[in-house]
């Protein structure tokens, strides 16, 4: 299968990231597929975000103790950082670990956890479970902070084999009980403090004292446990050393991949596939992302839109389109709001299972948020990807009969392609209009505007609203 098509490399930075222009497609496409796919999957060579920066001039994000600014900082981050899958996997490890601003009443907590996915997110699956089991908002929020030697709490194990790693059926209620006697003294240092932290701290003008990870030697149950047909005096390492070595996790995190990067509909070849190039490199999510992205069960046109994007993805991909937040502005945080009206509040998942995807982001409701929020982004003729897209129409010639203009502002939209049926709704749309001119000069501003709506309507394809 040919892997140098400008359509293949909009597949691959719709799932690898959160889609692209025309002018940065044209500059992936130069420097070809493979030479692309190291590029996202080694974001440590990609330029640094620089903090200081951005929180200087972008009054949203100066405190990320807030919880509105963290938000604005993730969605400024995806829309504007050079190292697109670097965030796209943070979104992922978010979804799956799913930790709630809610409870925590911390917005520094779960900031810094996802900081741990850009981290580590790309690494072996092994070390992002030990990040997460020493991660305080995890500790938080799945209650490992009241799970005590002499009195075990099961949350945190439970969800570990339920949610995190296996799923359910691989596991027995005994070998919950061990996982969590074998996690007894991981905890969080600042003990006192967060016992009060709703009644008698403030944000302002101080701030909250950040979480640290302790493990307590004192309060851990170091006695024998049987786990998953091993038995020994296991603590919480040998736990995930134990999880990771079973062939239920290599399937359970492939599925989970196919599902966010490929397709709402599971193909067990593929996640079959997958889940042994898991097991080849000991769960390393980088070489298990390679050999996805290469791989046939991909580059296939019939997984091509064949996810619904999250509303995050959506919000973002529209932004990057039309070029919005690339500098200081006020009120980033409508994006956030804008993907919660759509049923996805990042940093803030409804429940420990995450997000629901697939046909469950849309609903009557949802798609028209979906729609709207859109065309309202692409709508802003001031912005600088808008017209940088209308700047190229014109350079390109004078005048457009309604399929060329089509056929142009798909290609604009990320090259888009749109079923033949959704093609001829798109032109009868701008037949409306007759030819689009942009002489004379008089013409121009009405001209650009039909644009405009051209790509508003494109934005609510079924194809645009699919990855």
């Amino acid at each position: 299968m040919a892997d140098n098509g400008l359509g293949l490399m909009a597949h691959l930075l719709r799932r690898a990231g959160f889609g692209a222009t025309l002018q940065e497609l044209e500059e992936y496409q130069a420097k070809g597929y493979e030479a692309t796919l190291e590029e996202l999957l080694h974001p440590e060579d990609a330029p640094e975000w620089d903090d200081d920066l951005v929180r200087r001039y972008q009054p949203d994000q100066n405190s990320v103790m807030y919880f509105e600014s963290a938000q604005s900082y993730w969605m400024y981050k995806m829309i504007n950082s050079k190292r697109p899958l670097e965030e796209k996997i943070a979104l992922f490890w978010h979804g799956l670990f799913a930790t709630a601003y809610g409870k925590l009443n911390h917005a520094k907590g779960v900031f810094n956890q996802t900081d741990t996915f850009r981290r580590h997110g790309l690494g072996t699956f092994h070390n992002i479970l030990m990040e997460m089991s020493r991660d305080p908002a995890m500790i938080f929020w799945l209650d490992n902070k009241d799970n005590h030697k002499d009195a075990p709490n099961e949350n945190y194990g439970r969800e570990l084999l339920e949610l995190f790693s296996m799923g359910i059926g691989n596991y027995t209620e005994e070998d919950v009980k061990s996982c969590a006697r074998a996690f007894t003294g991981w905890t969080i240092a600042n003990q006192d403090y967060m016992s009060v932290r709703a009644s008698r701290d403030s944000i302002w003008p101080s701030g909250r004292i950040d979480w640290q990870f302790q493990y307590k030697p004192e309060d851990h149950d170091d006695s024998e446990k049987t786990f998953l047909g091993r038995t020994g005096n296991f603590n919480g390492e040998d736990i995930i050393d134990i999880i990771t070595m079973h062939p239920a996790s290599s399937w359970f995190i492939a599925k989970k991949l196919y599902n966010f990067f490929v397709s709402d509909t599971p193909n067990e070849e593929a996640i079959g596939f997958l889940a042994e190039e898991f097991r080849k490199t000991g769960g390393d999510i980088r070489s298990v992302l390679r050999a996805l992205f290469q791989s046939d069960y991909f580059k296939s046109e019939d997984v091509w839109y064949a996810r619904i994007k999250s509303p995050a993805e959506l919000v973002v991909g529209a932004a990057r389109l039309a070029g919005s937040y690339q500098t200081p502005q006020w009120d980033i945080t409508n994006l956030a709001s804008d993907a919660n009206f759509m049923g996805q509040e990042i940093l803030n998942p409804p429940t420990v299972e995450g997000w629901h995807t697939g046909t469950e982001w849309v609903d009557t409701g949802t798609l028209v948020e979906r729609v709207n929020s859109s065309a309202l982004v692409i709508g802003d003729t001031q912005q600088p990807g808008v017209r940088a897209m209308i700047q190229r129409l014109k350079d390109r010639q004078d005048s457009y009969q309604p399929d060329e203009l089509v056929d142009q502002c798909l290609l604009l939209a990320g090259n888009l392609q749109v079923s033949e049926g959704t093609r001829q709704r798109l032109v009868e749309f701008a037949a409306n209009w007759g030819e689009v001119s942009f002489t004379p000069e008089d013409a121009v501003a009405c001209s650009e505007q039909q644009v405009v709506e051209l790509l508003q309507v494109i934005l609510a394809t079924r194809e645009y609203q699919m990855a």
